[in-house]
């Protein structure tokens, strides 16, 4: 995957969000997701984060067109949160914070990313 955001440029979105700066959530969210993609690779899961990104992944089975068979979509505070480490998955999902449908719509073995 070719990255948007560079590296270096996204850890220190990060950092500000977690020292408690929302100025630059949308750029963590983003690096988070990226770092996600290129973790585990693949186009089985979309990950959606709205209105901030989405992208595919997990090895298995590939859609080509439309709605892909398994999507997971939650807030960017959601997926910052998770990303970090600061909120499991389990918590997410009987909080509602996470949508998924898909029998494979499933990422917590890849969490927390940093």
């Amino acid at each position: 995957m070719r990255r948007k955001v560079k590296i270096v440029e996204g850890q220190q979105a990060v950092a500000t969000v977690r020292s408690g700066d929302q100025s630059q959530l949308a750029t963590a969210v983003r690096y988070l997701l990226e770092e996600l993609a290129t973790r585990a690779e693949g186009n089985t899961v979309e990950v959606r984060v709205p209105p901030f990104g989405a992208v595919q992944c997990i090895e298995g089975p590939r859609h080509t067109r439309g709605t892909p068979p398994n999507v997971i979509e939650m807030s960017p505070e959601t997926w910052f949160a998770l990303a970090v480490g600061d909120l499991g998955w389990d918590a997410a999902v009987a909080a509602g914070s996470i949508h998924a449908s898909g029998t494979r719509a499933e990422i917590k073995g890849h969490l927390p990313l940093v």
